[in-house]
């Protein structure tokens, strides 16, 4: 993959009204119910990023007839539960670890068996999460040491149901059990010990099937489903991602004079986290225009200049931002004291280390920011990011996160290894630029 390299001034304001891409999250599940659904499933406000790509072209490659993207608009022809066929080659998820851990749950009820790979960045992400309870069902999975990509899915049309409990807080590892339950004989449940995104169970419930979701106590959730159903096409109006979202509600806060507004995105509230933990730290942050559109809840976001403090962040909160710390660390460096993050151990396995590269990269700019087993200590205040030259180590979120860190800067910084801001956030720089941020890409 050839360095693309972001060249960020500093300074600057953010003002005016935007609309950010689809979230990536739903772009990936339309397409995997879609074409598990019978009839002619229609998308909107589809994600055109690499990794939603990826999981389009891996059904495709399955025997379903996609047309589009067109302007973020897609027909899938659903084949049922039953009608995907096996692939001729090896199905690329490229950089999306949603697309191999959901899409293994889809196979492992397959008659056919197929290979999962990826980049180097996917190759490094553990799989065992999903391998155990797949396992457990009946499929056999083979994979590289310590359960790493690529995986060798065998499938099998006598899965059986299990009730899981998930070990970790996993919207990934929820939504691959409850996929393959849709292929097992009885019924199939899965008990989170904390909140995750549940754009699948919504999802499955828009496609006509019966999900059942029972609070256990304050945080864990028993979601269930039984086998053997159907799914009935259905139309699918995407909502902006809140976490694309997130790097320009932090942008908003830390710029002085900024006034920016954040059109049409998703506050399903297994993913508001964000908005939670910047408002605790004193975020200006109002929802206008609350609507619903496919089951899905949305608002515009309206976000202006404050003056945040450092917060320790409630450890119930940790699982609904989890994709949003990079920026959530760069809100910190700009707050007044202290802030304190733990139970995020999760984000030592991400795209990278995020706890480790994002307190190398903060302390490359001169902030004190201290990692620790499951989080970070970060001291704000006085210090402004000084000129440096930022690691991103492939990853999309660090690379877009220290883009805004140029606000509070005092000279330039530079990014390397941005080239993956293309999976998740087409025309990044694009709309940073159109509010107030200076930013530039080069290949290096």
């Amino acid at each position: 993959m050839k360095n693309i390299r972001f060249i960020v001034q500093p300074g600057g304001s953010v003002q005016g009204r935007i609309r950010v891409p689809g979230d990536k999250s739903i772009s990936h599940r339309s397409i995997m119910l879609g074409s598990i659904a019978e009839g002619t499933t229609t998308v909107t406000g589809f994600l055109e990023g690499e990794d939603s790509l990826a999981t389009l072209k891996a059904f495709q490659a399955m025997g379903v007839e996609i047309e589009g993207p067109v302007d973020g608009k897609v027909t899938i022809k659903g084949v049922g539960l039953s009608g995907l066929k096996q692939p001729k080659h090896t199905l690329n998820m490229g950089n999306s670890g949603t697309s191999m851990r959901l899409l293994s749950g889809i196979i492992a009820g397959q008659k056919f068996s197929s290979e999962l790979t990826g980049d180097a960045s996917l190759s490094k992400r553990p799989m065992k999460r999903v391998i155990d309870p797949l396992t457990l069902m009946g499929a056999k999975i083979e994979s590289e040491d310590k359960g790493l990509p690529p995986l060798k899915v065998q499938g099998s049309d006598q899965l059986n149901a299990i009730d899981y409990t998930l070990p970790m807080a996993s919207a990934q590892v929820k939504s691959c059990v409850l996929l393959a339950g849709l292929y097992a004989q009885g019924t199939t449940s899965v008990v989170e010990p904390a909140p995750t995104r549940d754009h699948t169970e919504r999802m499955l419930r828009g496609f006509g099937y019966q999900v059942t979701s029972k609070k256990l106590d304050a945080l864990a959730t028993k979601i269930t489903l039984q086998g053997g159903g159907k799914l009935t096409a259905t139309h699918i109006d995407v909502p902006s991602d809140i976490s694309s979202a997130a790097f320009y509600m932090v942008a908003a806060s830390i710029a002085p004079g900024s006034d920016l507004v954040i059109e049409h995105v998703g506050i399903n509230p297994t993913r508001t986290g964000i908005i939670d933990i910047l408002k605790l730290m004193g975020a200006d942050i109002t929802l206008e225009n609350p609507r619903e559109v496919g089951g899905e809840p949305v608002a515009d976001i309206h976000v202006r200049a404050a003056k945040l403090k450092g917060i320790t962040i409630p450890e119930e909160l940790v699982p609904l931002a989890i994709d949003e710390f990079p920026v959530l660390f760069v809100a910190a460096s700009a707050a007044e004291g202290t802030t304190v993050l733990t139970g995020a151990e999760e984000l030592r396995v991400k795209e990278s280390d995020r706890i480790q590269v994002m307190a190398d990269a903060l302390q490359a700019v001169g902030i004190d920011a201290q990692p620790t087993e499951d989080g970070m200590i970060v001291q704000g205040g006085e210090q402004k990011p000084q000129s440096a030259a930022i690691i991103s180590h492939h990853d999309h979120r660090i690379s877009m996160a220290m883009t805004v860190a140029g606000l509070k800067a005092v000279a330039p910084i530079k990014i390397e290894d941005c080239a993956n801001v293309n999976t998740s956030f087409p025309r990044f720089i694009e709309l940073a630029n159109s509010v107030g941020l200076q930013v530039t890409a080069e290949e290096a």
